[in-house]
């Protein structure tokens, strides 16, 4: 029997992540406590997923531990053994804006409870492929530092700067505000390298751009596109902060996220890092965003400028893809920043 761990299974990514599995064949054990209640309210909640998980997924077993419990980890673990064949970690609090609030609790879900994880995969599951969703925010705010040019709707780099096709791999961790999360994330990100280059373990560090997808609880916290859509198709009022609502995200699909993890998980190489997000393919500014999300919903969003940056915040962040591309050249995109979002609108209650 080959089973795979997930964690922050009822999550964007973990959910995602359970479906494609399962679909595959394998027996899929969920790890999520719904911290995302916790972090960002009844809004943010996952119980939702879960329970469409547990209806849709025969062989889906669910399992509401705290990735901080590491007796409760380690026993999970010791009861399947090597038959864990994979663990997807996409548990974690999400938020560089929230860390602020309770570092320790920040750094305690996002590094201690990587270590628990990493740790109890050795113990128990030493051949299992490790995967772990890491940000691009361990870059810190060097990226605020590239030759940027002010355009109509957004910020792009100088054209003839080598990251012209987006930031790759190379770009320092160092001498950089990180924010608290982001610190965090660093330490769990390190930690996931040095099992596998350390202990030989089949592990990545997927650093990640912008996160969507239909099911992404957004807040105004964390979840850029889904909150951004759910806000103008409903009233809602958004605030946009800083950079004059022309700063850049990439946007990926879960859905080819998960597709990148599926080919990393047939062929692993241990101990590597990939930049992964919509890439050149995939991405918009703010004002870019907000138009689509009143052009797809036929209406005008209510929003507020607020002059002050978050801190840390990038001011254009686009991943080069090109490596992971070459080590997985049958990987290819499916979605677009105007299908995430069409997606996302159809997905609201309102339009059912």
């Amino acid at each position: 029997m080959s089973s795979i761990v997930v964690t922050g299974s009822a999550g964007l990514i973990g959910s995602e992540t359970v479906k494609k599995f399962h679909r595959e064949g394998y027996d899929v054990i969920g790890i999520d406590n719904d911290m995302r209640a916790c972090f960002f309210g009844t809004e943010g909640s996952t119980v939702s997923n879960r329970l469409k998980l547990e209806r849709e997924c025969e062989r889906y077993s669910h399992h509401h531990v705290d990735i901080r419990d590491r007796e409760s980890i380690q026993s999970i673990f010791a009861a399947h053994g090597t038959e864990i064949k994979a663990v997807v970690h996409s548990a974690g609090q999400p938020s560089h804006d929230w860390a602020v609030r309770d570092p320790q609790m920040d750094f305690t879900v996002n590094a201690n409870g990587t270590l628990n994880l990493l740790e109890a995969t050795r113990q128990y599951a030493p051949e299992a492929v490790f995967i772990f969703t890491s940000t691009n925010k361990v870059y810190g705010d060097t990226p605020n530092r590239l030759p940027l040019v002010e355009q109509e709707t957004r910020w792009e780099i100088d054209p003839s700067h080598p990251f012209r096709d987006g930031i790759d791999e190379t770009m320092s961790i160092d001498q950089t505000k990180h924010s608290l999360f982001g610190a965090g994330k660093v330490a769990a990100d390190v930690l996931v390298q040095e099992y596998g280059r350390y202990f030989g373990m089949k592990t990545a560090c997927f650093r990640c751009g912008c996160l969507t997808g239909p099911a992404h609880a957004g807040t105004e916290l964390h979840g850029f596109l889904a909150y951004l859509m759910k806000c103008t198709a409903t009233g809602k009022p958004y605030r946009v902060f800083g950079y004059k609502g022309k700063q850049v995200r990439d946007n990926i699909h879960s859905h080819d996220l998960i597709e990148a993890f599926w080919q990393f998980f047939k062929a692993p190489r241990p101990g590597e890092v990939y930049n992964i997000g919509g890439g050149r393919h995939s991405n918009c500014s703010m004002l870019e965003a907000i138009a689509l999300c009143e052009e797809i919903s036929g209406r005008k969003l209510e929003r507020t400028y607020v002059e002050d940056n978050r801190i840390g915040d990038h001011i254009w962040w686009i991943s080069d893809v090109r490596k992971f591309q070459s080590h997985y050249p049958d990987w290819a995109y499916y979605y677009s920043t105007r299908e995430i979002l069409m997606e996302i609108y159809q997905a609201l209650p309102h339009s059912k």
